[in-house]
């Protein structure tokens, strides 16, 4: 899945966030695709994650704070050419999901994607948040050897 994710982003591009970046997997898959460490802006909740993450990638910008205040954290004086998020819309609230999105929004390029997956059958941002936010949602892969199987979604300003 992290390929899938990952697709089509170039290093030239501009930096990319990172929100939810966990283990590190689409970290990682950020970096076989040539984007230097230096360029990715995670953004992970839990502490012990966060730490791991920085030991194992020398250079990645990492903070440990809410994916809605990234806004106020981003490092780069450029927009960012992609926000890939690895957090659990689903068992976010509505407010909570269009918090997030508003702010991932305001720091990308203005064609640039907020690129998310789901285990579920749908987007798992609700159609009124995406109305709300003038977004528009693309299934651009579904990923079968994924376990669970999963789709991958990006989200566009319309």
């Amino acid at each position: 899945m992290a390929a899938e994710i990952t697709r089509n982003i170039q290093a030239e591009e501009g930096p990319i966030i990172e929100l939810g970046p966990g283990t590190g997997a689409f970290t990682a898959a950020l970096i076989r695709r040539g984007i230097a460490a230096e360029q990715i802006f995670a953004v992970e909740s839990n502490p012990c994650l966060a730490e791991a993450l920085t030991s194992r990638i020398p250079g990645l910008r990492i903070v440990c704070d809410d994916a809605e205040s990234v806004s106020h954290l981003m490092p780069f004086d450029t927009p960012a050419a992609a926000v890939l998020c690895g957090l659990p819309l689903l068992s976010m609230p509505p407010e909570k999901v269009c918090g997030i999105l508003r702010a991932s929004f305001s720091v990308l390029k203005p064609a640039a994607s907020f690129r998310l997956f789901t285990y579920g059958m749908r987007c798992p941002v609700k159609q009124v948040v995406l109305e709300q936010l003038g977004l528009v949602a693309h299934r651009v892969a579904f990923v079968p050897r994924n376990l669970p199987p999963a789709s991958v979604y990006y989200l566009q300003r319309k």
